[in-house]
C-alpha cells in the first residue's frame, strides 16, 4: 500500500472521527454510535484467481459492538475521481465480509454489512454507477432474477452547511474545505481547535496532493504552544509561501496559494507586499493547476 493510501486513511481510522462521519452521513446527525462502541476489523481478505492468492483491503472499516452484540460491519471507500467499477469493488468488499462470518463457527447471530463511498471530487458530481444494473446490461428476461446490489455513495464537496455543521470531529475541517473548493470560494477557517493536527494535514496532502499542509503544521507547532486551529495552521501556510517566495518567482507561489484556497488574495498581497490588483495580475498570467 502507497504513503498516499495510507496517509489518507489515519484521520478516518480513529474512533471519534469515524464515529462522527457515520453519525452524520448515516445518521442525519443523531449520536446513535459512540467511539466506545467500535472495535478494530480485520480490513483485508484473501481471494484465489489465475491458481494464484490475492488480497483485497478496504480503506477503513470497524466493527460496531453493543457489549457483546456485535449491530454491524461498517467500512469507508475514499475517492478522489470516480470508478466506473465502484458497485463491483464493494459488492466483492461486503461479500467477503459475510463470508468471514460464515466460516465463524464462534458466531451464533449474523450482522449486516454497511460500506459508505467517500467522494472527494469537488469539479463534478458523481455520474459513475452507484448500482449493479448501471455496471452491464441485464435483459428484461433477467431483471427479476438478477439483484440490482446499489452502493452508498457521499459527495463530500456537495454537503450542504447545515450538514457539514453537525461534523464533531476534524473531519468538519475536510468537509468545508472541499465545499469551498467546489465554490470556488477561499477557505474561511474556524476558531475551533484541531484535535488530531498531524492526522489532519497528512489527510489533506494526501487527498489534494498539495504539501503546503504538512509543511503548514509543521511550522505552526514550532511556534506555538497549546492547541492548534485551522487559523493557526493557515497562517503557517502564509508563513512557509513567505519562505518559498523568497526562492521562487512571484507568480509561481501567487498560483500555489490560490490554487489551494487557504490564502485569500489580500492575504497574499500582504505577504508579498504589493497590491491586490497586482496579485490579480500576475495570477492571470499562470495556468490554473489542473
Amino acid at each position: 500500500m502507497g504513503e498516499k493510501d495510507i496517509a489518507e486513511k489515519h484521520l478516518e481510522d480513529l474512533n471519534d472521527v469515524f464515529a462522527d462521519i457515520v453519525n452524520v452521513l448515516l445518521f442525519n446527525g443523531l449520536r446513535l454510535m459512540n467511539e466506545n462502541e467500535l472495535e478494530v476489523d480485520v480490513k483485508d481478505s484473501q481471494f484465489k484467481s489465475d491458481g494464484n492468492l490475492h488480497e483485497q483491503e478496504r480503506d477503513v472499516s470497524k466493527l460496531w459492538k453493543n457489549g457483546k452484540v456485535r449491530i454491524s460491519i461498517i467500512g469507508f471507500e475514499n475517492q478522489t475521481v470516480q470508478d466506473y467499477k465502484m458497485p463491483l469493488r464493494i459488492i466483492s468488499y461486503d461479500g467477503a465480509s459475510y463470508k468471514k462470518q460464515l466460516l465463524d463457527e464462534d458466531l451464533h447471530k449474523y450482522y449486516p454489512v454497511v460500506t459508505m463511498v467517500l467522494y472527494f471530487g469537488y469539479k463534478e458530481r458523481w455520474t459513475a454507477p452507484k448500482n449493479l444494473y448501471s455496471c452491464f446490461n441485464v435483459s428484461e428476461e433477467l431483471k427479476t432474477f438478477v439483484n440490482d446490489y446499489k452502493i452508498n455513495v457521499f459527495e463530500i464537496a456537495w454537503l450542504d452547511e447545515k450538514t457539514i455543521n453537525m461534523f464533531q470531529s476534524d473531519f468538519k475541517f475536510i468537509a468545508q474545505y472541499f465545499r469551498a473548493k467546489r465554490l470556488n470560494n477561499d477557505y474561511v477557517p474556524t476558531p475551533e481547535e484541531v484535535k488530531h493536527a498531524d492526522e489532519l494535514t497528512k489527510m489533506f496532502t494526501a487527498l489534494t496532493g498539495d504539501k503546503y499542509f504538512e509543511k503548514a503544521y509543521n511550522e505552526t507547532r514550532l511556534i506555538k504552544q497549546g492547541g492548534i486551529t485551522m487559523c493557526d495552521i493557515v497562517q503557517g501556510f502564509v508563513q512557509e509561501g513567505r519562505i518559498e517566495g523568497r526562492e521562487q518567482g512571484k507568480a509561481d507561489i501567487i498560483r500555489k496559494m490560490l490554487d489551494a484556497k487557504l490564502v485569500s488574495e489580500q492575504q497574499i498581497a500582504d505577504l508579498l507586499k504589493i497590491s491586490v490588483e497586482e496579485v490579480k495580475k500576475i495570477a492571470a498570467k499562470v495556468p490554473v493547476q489542473a
